[in-house]
């Protein structure tokens, strides 16, 4: 069992945010998120958006702090990867 963070440096609504992942399942994240008191409509497609003032708590509780290429490296190797879905072109 590893979840991972990366650094707040991610900025949105006036807060700078991390990214929270896991490499083997959501349910993993899920219950680990719930554990540091990030509300469920924090998780985005395969992380959770976790606020510069939860970090702290985050790495307390065992996430793993690592950088953003080695955080989307590890979350893609799990195969837990769920990029957006682009719209149709513009050029048809």
């Amino acid at each position: 069992m590893t979840v991972y963070i990366d650094p707040p440096v991610w900025p949105g609504g006036g807060r700078v945010w991390s990214h929270l992942v896991s490499d083997v399942s959501y349910d993993e994240l899920h219950a680990f998120a719930a554990a540091i008191g990030c509300p469920r409509r924090a998780f985005d497609r395969d992380h959770y958006d976790v606020p510069s003032a939860r970090y702290p708590a985050a790495v307390s509780a065992g996430a793993v702090e690592v950088g953003c290429k080695e955080l989307l490296r590890r979350l893609t190797d799990a195969g837990l990867r769920r990029p957006k879905r682009r719209g149709p072109s513009r050029d048809g």
